[in-house]
């Protein structure tokens, strides 16, 4: 088939990739030249594990395109899929400007029948909008499917490539079996295609990741309690993730979720329920449950050093971490991506530089992103290992596996102090104490 991809961020430049690694012919398209300039020439505009390859070996073999030529993209294309962002708006709200401005553009370079795709987050109703707006503009033939993305930052590729379900909301029985053919080479082993209305596919996205969002807070409050009953969440998780109606997935207690798409997507669904007068008063509480875990580990810090100047008051006195340097490894909001957007990093590091401390960060791909977000604020180190010189203390904030078995000796030579604020964690806090660390984790008590 002949695809054009609008987009060429995190879900069009996978989805483009991936159409065109099992035969199709893509043309990904975007009006930012320096991104197409640079994916023409194989830099990549985002870190994604095994996409760099996929895209060189398509475009080697002329499955693959980069154009800022939207007109020419359409109009040699069946298949027109929207991937453009849609950033939070006001009140939490979906800002669909950027999908509006392309569907008017390819309606405006129709030149016979397009299959219209949505593969953008969207609120429900916008299929609806997008053929209201294309038909104002153009005389010739159309339809609209909404094709929801269900894909993880650094997992994103086998993703695509290996779905639990695809989603197809559409009502033309004919447009149906051209996405199911599509479709086709990814769900070969089984994977559901699920069709139905483009509301209810809308909807879906939302949906599942309000509910995933739900775990991950749920979990987060059941660690806090934990630890004020002298209970260890890391038994708890593994005992309630055996009963198969619950699971394991996303049961992690940790600093909160953040990223480009939870977020973003419960607060749209918090917004889109007030809009029909039914408030999320759950999902209201997950979003409110993620923002105070993003800043459980600085109550955490205050806490130690507090304590150690035999303050009982942590909250009341900030001034003990002024003058401290701290050794963060991990910026990045999950391992395997750059993605820094609503990462616990950046409010566990901007609350520390309020505090009057200076940190020395390290994430293995992040970096470039960190020093957008943070210039000169803080002290970019060439590795994890660099960044405990001469620290007060080590606080780990993303779990990529280059720190699960660090060489402990070499960090406690390094750090001022042996002190290791864990967000994740990842270490035996036994085998810590045993080492002569002082440990603090998530949702575990002092070993006894």
């Amino acid at each position: 088939m002949k695809i054009c991809v609008v987009g060429t961020g995190y879900v069009g430049l996978v989805a483009g990739t991936c159409f065109a690694e099992t035969g199709n012919d893509v043309i990904c398209m975007d009006v930012d030249e320096e991104k197409i300039d640079g994916l023409k020439q194989g830099k990549l505009p985002i870190y994604e594990p095994g996409l760099q390859e996929l895209i060189r070996r398509n475009v080697q073999e002329e499955r693959l395109r980069f154009t800022t030529d939207l007109s020419g993209a359409v109009q040699e294309s069946l298949i027109v899929s929207i991937a453009v962002g849609t950033p939070q708006g006001d009140g939490g709200s979906s800002d669909l400007s950027y999908v509006m401005e392309a569907v008017r553009a390819i309606a405006k370079a129709m030149n016979d029948y397009k299959i219209i795709v949505t593969k953008s987050t969207v609120p429900v109703g916008t299929a609806d909008k997008i053929a209201q707006e294309i038909s104002s503009l153009t005389t010739c033939e159309f339809d609209v499917v909404a094709n929801p993305e269900f894909l993880k930052a650094g997992a994103a590729v086998e993703d695509f490539m290996k779905p639990d379900r695809v989603v197809i909301g559409a009502t033309n029985t004919r447009v149906v079996e051209i996405m199911q053919d599509l479709y086709a080479p990814f769900t070969r082993t089984g994977a559901p295609i699920l069709v139905m209305d483009p509301r209810s596919a809308e909807m879906t996205k939302y949906a599942a990741n309000a509910m995933l969002a739900s775990r991950i807070s749920f979990m987060n409050e059941i660690a806090n309690l934990c630890e004020r009953t002298g209970a260890n969440v890391n038994f708890v998780r593994q005992a309630i993730a055996k009963d198969r109606r619950i699971g394991a997935s996303f049961l992690f207690p940790g600093l909160g979720y953040g990223g480009s798409c939870f977020p973003k997507d419960v607060q749209a669904l918090i917004h889109l329920a007030h809009e029909h007068d039914y408030p999320l008063k759950l999902i209201q509480a997950v979003e409110e449950v993620n923002e105070l875990q993003k800043r459980v580990m600085i109550h955490k810090i205050l806490n130690f050093y507090s304590s150690e100047t035999g303050d009982r008051k942590p909250d009341d006195d900030h001034s003990s971490l002024k003058g401290k340097t701290f050794a963060v490894w991990g910026l990045a909001f999950k391992p395997q991506t750059d993605d820094m957007r609503e990462a616990p990093s950046r409010v566990v590091i901007e609350q520390l530089l309020a505090l009057g401390a200076k940190i020395q960060a390290f994430d293995p791909e992040a970096m470039k992103e960190a020093r957008k977000i943070f210039g000169d604020k803080i002290t970019y180190a060439k590795n994890n290992y660099e960044a405990l010189k001469g620290a007060d203390a080590l606080i780990l904030v993303t779990e990529w596996n280059e720190f699960r078995n660090p060489d402990f000796k070499k960090m406690k030579a390094l750090l001022k102090d042996p002190v290791i604020f864990d967000g994740r964690n990842q270490y035996s806090r036994r085998e810590m104490r045993e080492l002569g660390f002082d440990y603090v984790g998530i949702g575990r008590p002092s070993p006894a």
